[in-house]
């Protein structure tokens, strides 16, 4: 019996502003699909925010509640983008929007690295760069949180059917 050989993890960071809203549900939900699929081996995943003002925080009640109400998991704790440690470390660099993927190139991370994680929407195919910003729901209501969710199961359901095609 031929075994196949082990691949080195592909590294996935999750990028937004404060990291207690958005990337935090990125990463919980990606690692709960990949989970499910029985791929997770095959994946190293963080979040992380480009602001410091929540370093050391668990999620914002309101994403932790609507990932719970879906059966999602959130572990992350708050921390700011290491530069330095962050664009050596991990293969694709997410940001939940333009702001935040404007904040990673001016901080040096390479271009082709980076992607706005609703560019992998399948639902979007042909999009303008406007519509692929992942909304901030901090200063909204539940409903926000929850739409944010939807259109993040979306696209980390297309990353990982993209990543599937690459064998990844």
């Amino acid at each position: 019996m031929n075994a196949q050989p082990k691949t080195t993890p592909r590294s996935l960071l999750f990028v937004c502003l404060g990291n207690i809203c958005r990337s935090p549900l990125a990463e919980g939900i990606f690692l709960h699909l990949a989970d499910a699929r029985g791929v997770r081996d095959r994946f190293e995943a963080d979040s992380c925010g480009t602001g410091a003002w929540h370093v050391g925080e668990r999620p914002d009640a309101r994403a932790a509640a609507v990932a719970r109400q879906n059966g999602v998991k959130l572990v992350s704790i708050a921390r700011q983008l290491d530069p330095r440690r962050d664009f050596e470390r991990f293969d694709l660099l997410l940001p939940m929007d333009r702001t935040n993927r404007d904040d990673l190139l001016d901080a040096g991370a390479p271009e082709s690295r980076v992607r706005l994680m609703r560019s992998f929407d399948p639902t979007l195919a042909g999009a303008g760069e406007r519509e692929l910003d992942v909304p901030d729901p901090y200063y909204g209501g539940p409903d926000g949180f929850q739409h944010v969710f939807d259109m993040l199961v979306r696209s980390c359901t297309g990353l990982l059917d993209r990543m599937a095609r690459e064998r990844v």
